[in-house]
């Protein structure tokens, strides 16, 4: 059976252009052309992968993003977004977009990140969900993370986090007080065959930092200027909060 795509689209031109190039492929397409009934269609039907255009009439992409992911909706989501225009390349990633597009672009490259998103999320799918019982557990500060069911406590409390932001929180974790590069949190994270650029790792760890930040104080990332991140333990709010 072929991968069902969703493609959320008001410009004829542009959706007929995904639309071929995907069919060719052999990926069974679905267009529509505004916001809310994208938005009914991502919640009530299957697909492999979803091509939402942000400037939509009425209900726009922010706003779909939104709605899809408040309600479970797991779908990866491939942003459409003019070019240079990096707030909504930011704000769309920090919404939970999975990656982006931006227009004008070639048959290559949305082929080449189609592929690379269903790839990366077919791969955290396939991870077996392990039992209660005898979980590993990494334990830092505040902090308790059970890999094997992407959760992380604090002092009992549950921090939601998204599956990349977990990844991110996970790699520094099992490294702490490493100074690790941005290009290694590619590479490990979102995978070789990934064509974004830096600026997702830098939206996912300020939004990792701010939740972090939000719930405890002992566990801490640092930016490394030019290079990369560090997680550390602050000793100091640790022995201040006793």
């Amino acid at each position: 059976m072929s991968d069902k795509v969703l493609i959320i689209e008001d410009e004829p031109t542009l959706a007929r252009l995904v639309t071929y190039n995907l069919s060719q492929e052999g990926y069974e397409t679905e267009v529509v052309g505004n916001g809310a009934e994208g938005l009914h269609k991502a919640i009530h039907d299957q697909y492999a992968i979803i091509f939402l255009d942000l400037m939509l009439p009425g209900m726009n992409g922010f706003e779909v993003l939104q709605k899809l992911r408040q309600n479970g909706v797991k779908t990866p989501v491939i942003i459409l977004t003019a070019r240079n225009a990096e707030e909504e390349v930011v704000q769309g990633l920090k919404l939970g977009a999975d990656d982006y597009i931006t227009k004008p672009f070639g048959v290559a490259e949305l082929l080449a990140r189609t592929s690379a998103v269903l790839r990366r999320s077919r791969n955290e799918e396939s991870k077996p969900s392990q039992a209660t019982g005898g979980d590993k557990v990494i334990a830092l500060g505040d902090l308790q993370i059970f890999p094997d069911k992407y959760e992380v406590f604090s002092n009992g409390q549950w921090i939601t986090l998204r599956p990349k932001e977990f990844e991110v929180l996970l790699y520094l974790a099992e490294r702490p007080g490493i100074v690790i590069t941005r290009d290694d949190l590619m590479n490990v994270v979102w995978g070789f065959d990934y064509i974004g650029g830096q600026r997702t790792v830098d939206v996912h760890v300020s939004s990792l930092r701010k939740k972090l930040e939000l719930n405890q104080q002992t566990v801490q990332i640092d930016s490394i200027r030019g290079v990369g991140y560090k997680l550390f333990i602050n000793r100091k709010a640790s022995s201040s909060s006793r």
